[in-house]
């Protein structure tokens, strides 16, 4: 079997192995093992040659390539769910907010409220921004 071959097989391997992992880390080896196929079918040169380029380019791959390619296709990853995602939403005074309590309209849905800052008071009918949630509490601000 020709060193080509075995490269070729090798970088199949490697790539195939990505598809469990999605960590593109066996895929820039895999680049790395392409790289060292092409040079073992189109040259002449020693074994070592092969393993030289492999190492060479599967390095440039995981330096350059590897993090441009990460951000790219998990710049998504990250958006907020749950509670946090309806921190700075805008919602509803249905029931006087004040001190002790209170309810607002928030993203369709009824929820107990209080102030941020004691003292504030906001009626029914006015928009509020929700500052943050705590238990089952939205804490609320005035609109930014």
């Amino acid at each position: 079997m020709s060193a080509a071959l075995v490269w070729l097989v090798f970088a199949l391997g490697l790539a195939g192995a990505e598809a469990l992992t999605g960590d593109m880390f066996l895929l820039m080896l895999s680049g790395g093992a392409l790289s060292a196929a092409g040079v073992s079918w189109l040259t002449d040169l020693p074994v070592w040659t092969d393993g030289a380029v492999f190492l060479v380019v599967s390095v440039l791959l995981l330096v350059l390539v590897r993090p441009a390619l990460r951000r790219r296709l998990w710049s998504g990853v990250g958006a907020e769910t749950g509670v946090r995602a309806l921190q700075g939403k805008t919602a509803l005074v249905l029931d006087r907010v004040e001190q002790h309590g209170g309810q607002v309209k928030l993203d369709g849905e009824v929820w107990t409220a209080r102030p941020l800052v004691d003292g504030d008071v906001f009626e029914p009918g006015e928009h509020v921004t929700v500052m943050h949630i705590d238990g089952a509490t939205a804490v609320v601000g005035k609109v930014l």
